[in-house]
Protein backbone atom coordinates (compact mmCIF):
# COMPACT_ATOMS: atom_id res chain seq x y z
CA UNK A 1 0.00 0.00 0.00
CA UNK A 2 1.20 3.39 -0.58
CA UNK A 3 0.07 6.87 1.25
CA UNK A 4 0.17 10.20 0.65
CA UNK A 5 1.27 12.04 3.58
CA UNK A 6 -0.25 16.13 4.25
CA UNK A 7 1.26 17.62 7.28
CA UNK A 8 -1.08 20.58 8.89
CA UNK A 9 -4.21 18.23 7.79
CA UNK A 10 -6.24 19.73 10.38
CA UNK A 11 -7.71 22.74 9.21
CA UNK A 12 -8.06 24.87 5.84
CA UNK A 13 -5.59 23.75 2.57
CA UNK A 14 -4.10 20.94 4.64
CA UNK A 15 -7.90 19.73 5.23
CA UNK A 16 -8.90 20.43 1.72
CA UNK A 17 -6.35 18.63 -0.04
CA UNK A 18 -6.72 15.57 2.15
CA UNK A 19 -10.36 15.19 0.82
CA UNK A 20 -8.69 15.82 -2.81
CA UNK A 21 -6.59 12.75 -2.48
CA UNK A 22 -9.05 10.55 -1.18
CA UNK A 23 -11.17 11.28 -4.33
CA UNK A 24 -7.95 9.82 -5.93
CA UNK A 25 -8.10 6.42 -3.94
CA UNK A 26 -5.12 7.81 -2.11
CA UNK A 27 -4.52 6.30 1.22
CA UNK A 28 -3.45 9.48 3.81
CA UNK A 29 -1.40 10.05 6.65
CA UNK A 30 -2.85 13.06 8.46
CA UNK A 31 -0.39 15.28 10.58
CA UNK A 32 -1.39 18.21 12.72
CA UNK A 33 -1.50 19.16 16.60
CA UNK A 34 -5.16 18.83 16.79
CA UNK A 35 -6.17 15.45 17.21
CA UNK A 36 -10.20 15.92 17.46
CA UNK A 37 -9.84 18.04 14.46
CA UNK A 38 -8.07 15.12 12.56
CA UNK A 39 -10.74 12.67 13.86
CA UNK A 40 -13.07 14.53 12.27
CA UNK A 41 -11.89 14.43 8.79
CA UNK A 42 -10.93 11.04 8.97
CA UNK A 43 -14.68 10.40 9.47
CA UNK A 44 -14.93 13.07 6.39
CA UNK A 45 -12.61 10.69 3.86
CA UNK A 46 -14.83 7.69 5.37
CA UNK A 47 -17.83 8.85 3.68
CA UNK A 48 -15.66 9.09 0.35
CA UNK A 49 -13.92 5.95 0.80
CA UNK A 50 -14.70 3.92 3.11
CA UNK A 51 -11.86 1.27 1.94
CA UNK A 52 -8.96 3.98 2.13
CA UNK A 53 -6.55 3.63 5.11
CA UNK A 54 -6.27 6.96 6.90
CA UNK A 55 -3.55 7.22 9.53
CA UNK A 56 -4.04 10.12 11.50
CA UNK A 57 -0.57 11.55 13.97
CA UNK A 58 -1.24 14.26 16.18
CA UNK A 59 2.59 16.35 16.77
CA UNK A 60 3.56 20.04 16.88
CA UNK A 61 6.39 20.29 14.55
CA UNK A 62 7.52 23.46 15.84
CA UNK A 63 9.50 21.17 17.95
CA UNK A 64 12.70 19.27 16.32
CA UNK A 65 12.82 16.20 18.15
CA UNK A 66 9.07 15.57 16.89
CA UNK A 67 9.74 16.27 13.24
CA UNK A 68 12.57 13.69 13.66
CA UNK A 69 10.17 11.30 15.31
CA UNK A 70 7.14 11.82 12.83
CA UNK A 71 9.10 10.57 10.01
CA UNK A 72 10.83 7.42 12.19
CA UNK A 73 7.34 6.46 12.65
CA UNK A 74 6.21 5.68 9.35
CA UNK A 75 9.29 3.94 8.15
CA UNK A 76 7.21 1.05 7.48
CA UNK A 77 5.00 2.73 5.04
CA UNK A 78 5.69 3.15 1.62
CA UNK A 79 4.82 7.26 1.04
CA UNK A 80 4.23 7.80 -3.16
CA UNK A 81 3.65 11.35 -2.08
CA UNK A 82 5.07 13.89 0.70
CA UNK A 83 2.98 17.26 1.27
CA UNK A 84 4.87 19.54 3.62
CA UNK A 85 1.86 22.24 4.50
CA UNK A 86 1.92 22.94 8.00
CA UNK A 87 3.31 26.33 8.97
CA UNK A 88 1.49 30.15 10.08
CA UNK A 89 2.11 33.65 9.60
CA UNK A 90 2.54 36.80 11.37
CA UNK A 91 0.95 40.22 10.62
CA UNK A 92 3.51 42.75 12.60
CA UNK A 93 6.30 45.37 12.23
CA UNK A 94 9.36 43.94 12.74
CA UNK A 95 9.75 46.18 15.74
CA UNK A 96 7.13 45.08 17.24
CA UNK A 97 6.70 41.21 16.76
CA UNK A 98 6.19 38.67 19.46
CA UNK A 99 10.11 37.11 19.41
CA UNK A 100 8.56 33.84 21.03
CA UNK A 101 5.77 33.42 18.08
CA UNK A 102 8.41 34.04 15.32
CA UNK A 103 10.96 31.49 16.71
CA UNK A 104 8.25 28.91 16.58
CA UNK A 105 7.49 30.21 13.17
CA UNK A 106 10.88 30.09 11.98
CA UNK A 107 10.93 26.49 13.41
CA UNK A 108 7.80 25.12 11.73
CA UNK A 109 8.08 27.30 8.63
CA UNK A 110 11.70 26.64 7.98
CA UNK A 111 13.01 24.12 10.42
CA UNK A 112 10.69 21.01 9.76
CA UNK A 113 10.21 21.54 6.66
CA UNK A 114 13.87 21.12 5.62
CA UNK A 115 14.48 18.38 7.96
CA UNK A 116 11.17 16.29 6.33
CA UNK A 117 12.45 16.89 2.66
CA UNK A 118 15.55 15.87 3.45
CA UNK A 119 14.43 12.92 4.92
CA UNK A 120 12.08 11.96 1.83
CA UNK A 121 14.58 12.55 -0.55
CA UNK A 122 16.92 10.60 0.94
CA UNK A 123 14.64 7.83 0.95
CA UNK A 124 12.93 7.95 -2.00
CA UNK A 125 15.35 9.97 -4.35
CA UNK A 126 15.30 7.57 -7.04
CA UNK A 127 11.46 5.74 -6.63
CA UNK A 128 9.17 6.33 -9.56
CA UNK A 129 6.28 8.34 -8.74
CA UNK A 130 7.40 9.65 -5.31
CA UNK A 131 6.56 13.77 -5.42
CA UNK A 132 7.42 16.00 -3.01
CA UNK A 133 5.28 19.52 -2.42
CA UNK A 134 6.11 21.88 0.03
CA UNK A 135 3.63 24.82 0.08
CA UNK A 136 4.98 28.82 -0.16
CA UNK A 137 2.90 31.63 -0.58
CA UNK A 138 2.82 34.41 -3.22
CA UNK A 139 4.23 36.10 0.11
CA UNK A 140 7.19 34.12 -0.61
CA UNK A 141 7.88 35.27 -4.27
CA UNK A 142 6.59 39.30 -3.11
CA UNK A 143 7.14 40.70 0.13
CA UNK A 144 4.52 42.20 1.94
CA UNK A 145 3.40 45.39 4.59
CA UNK A 146 4.10 44.40 8.46
CA UNK A 147 4.26 40.39 7.01
CA UNK A 148 8.31 40.48 6.50
CA UNK A 149 9.30 37.73 8.36
CA UNK A 150 6.49 35.37 7.32
CA UNK A 151 7.41 36.71 3.51
CA UNK A 152 10.92 35.85 4.31
CA UNK A 153 10.42 32.38 6.16
CA UNK A 154 8.22 31.56 2.35
CA UNK A 155 10.65 33.30 0.32
CA UNK A 156 12.97 30.04 1.78
CA UNK A 157 10.40 27.89 0.93
CA UNK A 158 10.29 28.59 -2.43
CA UNK A 159 14.14 28.83 -3.15
CA UNK A 160 14.84 25.77 -1.45
CA UNK A 161 12.18 23.77 -3.25
CA UNK A 162 13.05 25.39 -6.55
CA UNK A 163 16.71 24.93 -5.80
CA UNK A 164 15.70 21.07 -4.60
CA UNK A 165 13.66 20.40 -7.86
CA UNK A 166 16.57 21.93 -10.04
CA UNK A 167 19.40 19.34 -8.29
CA UNK A 168 17.21 16.46 -8.53
CA UNK A 169 16.96 17.17 -12.24
CA UNK A 170 20.15 17.53 -12.77
CA UNK A 171 21.03 14.35 -10.80
CA UNK A 172 18.52 12.52 -13.46
CA UNK A 173 16.45 11.78 -9.94
CA UNK A 174 12.95 10.28 -11.06
CA UNK A 175 11.44 11.92 -7.43
CA UNK A 176 9.23 15.09 -8.54
CA UNK A 177 9.73 18.50 -6.13
CA UNK A 178 7.07 21.25 -6.67
CA UNK A 179 5.98 24.42 -4.75
CA UNK A 180 2.72 25.25 -4.34
CA UNK A 181 2.52 29.07 -3.41
CA UNK A 182 -0.90 30.11 -2.78
CA UNK A 183 -2.59 33.86 -2.68
CA UNK A 184 -4.97 35.09 -0.07
CA UNK A 185 -6.97 32.18 0.90
CA UNK A 186 -10.29 31.47 3.50
CA UNK A 187 -8.50 29.45 6.13
CA UNK A 188 -7.34 30.06 9.60
CA UNK A 189 -4.44 31.50 8.63
CA UNK A 190 -5.40 35.11 9.03
CA UNK A 191 -6.78 34.31 12.42
CA UNK A 192 -3.70 32.97 13.85
CA UNK A 193 -1.35 36.00 12.10
CA UNK A 194 -3.44 38.11 13.56
CA UNK A 195 -3.68 36.80 17.13
CA UNK A 196 -7.64 36.92 16.60
CA UNK A 197 -10.44 34.50 17.89
CA UNK A 198 -12.15 35.09 14.76
CA UNK A 199 -11.92 36.85 11.32
CA UNK A 200 -12.98 36.57 7.58
CA UNK A 201 -11.34 37.73 4.63
CA UNK A 202 -15.02 38.51 3.49
CA UNK A 203 -14.95 42.70 2.81
CA UNK A 204 -11.38 42.31 4.16
CA UNK A 205 -9.91 41.70 0.77
CA UNK A 206 -10.98 42.36 -2.76
CA UNK A 207 -10.16 38.64 -3.85
CA UNK A 208 -9.42 35.34 -2.47
CA UNK A 209 -9.79 31.67 -2.73
CA UNK A 210 -11.72 29.36 -0.41
CA UNK A 211 -9.21 26.38 0.79
CA UNK A 212 -11.34 24.34 -1.61
CA UNK A 213 -10.15 25.85 -4.48
CA UNK A 214 -7.01 25.97 -3.58
CA UNK A 215 -6.57 22.06 -3.17
CA UNK A 216 -7.81 22.14 -6.46
CA UNK A 217 -4.95 23.59 -7.92
CA UNK A 218 -3.05 21.01 -5.39
CA UNK A 219 -4.22 18.57 -7.78
CA UNK A 220 -3.23 20.33 -10.83
CA UNK A 221 0.11 20.97 -9.72
CA UNK A 222 0.69 17.62 -8.65
CA UNK A 223 -0.73 16.26 -12.34
CA UNK A 224 1.85 18.47 -13.67
CA UNK A 225 5.19 18.84 -15.18
CA UNK A 226 5.67 22.43 -13.84
CA UNK A 227 7.86 22.70 -10.26
CA UNK A 228 5.78 26.05 -9.90
CA UNK A 229 2.18 26.05 -9.01
CA UNK A 230 1.63 29.81 -8.56
CA UNK A 231 -1.38 32.02 -7.12
CA UNK A 232 -1.22 36.11 -8.64
CA UNK A 233 -1.52 38.36 -5.74
CA UNK A 234 -2.65 40.91 -7.77
CA UNK A 235 -5.31 38.95 -10.53
CA UNK A 236 -5.50 35.98 -8.55
CA UNK A 237 -4.84 33.61 -11.57
CA UNK A 238 -3.55 30.30 -10.81
CA UNK A 239 -0.37 29.64 -13.29
CA UNK A 240 1.81 26.23 -13.47
CA UNK A 241 5.23 27.49 -14.56
CA UNK A 242 9.00 27.03 -14.17
CA UNK A 243 11.16 27.45 -11.51
CA UNK A 244 11.68 31.65 -11.31
CA UNK A 245 14.59 31.40 -9.07
CA UNK A 246 17.75 31.56 -11.00
CA UNK A 247 20.20 28.38 -10.60
CA UNK A 248 23.78 27.90 -11.31
CA UNK A 249 24.30 24.10 -11.77
CA UNK A 250 28.18 23.23 -11.34
CA UNK A 251 29.93 21.79 -14.31
CA UNK A 252 31.30 18.32 -12.80
CA UNK A 253 33.99 16.25 -14.34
Amino acid sequence: MKYTVITGASSGIGYETALAFATRGKNLVLVARRKEELERLKSEIAKINSNLDVVITNTDLSVTKNVYDLYKGLRDYKIETWINNAGFGNFAAVGDQNLNKIETMLHLNIEALTILSSLYVRDYLNIEGAQLINVSSAGGYRIIEDSVTYCATKFYVSAFTEGLAQELKGLGSKMKVKVLAPASTETEFAKHALGLDEFSLEGVVPKYHTAKEMAGFMLELYDSEKVLGYVSGITYEFELKDPIFPYAAIKRN
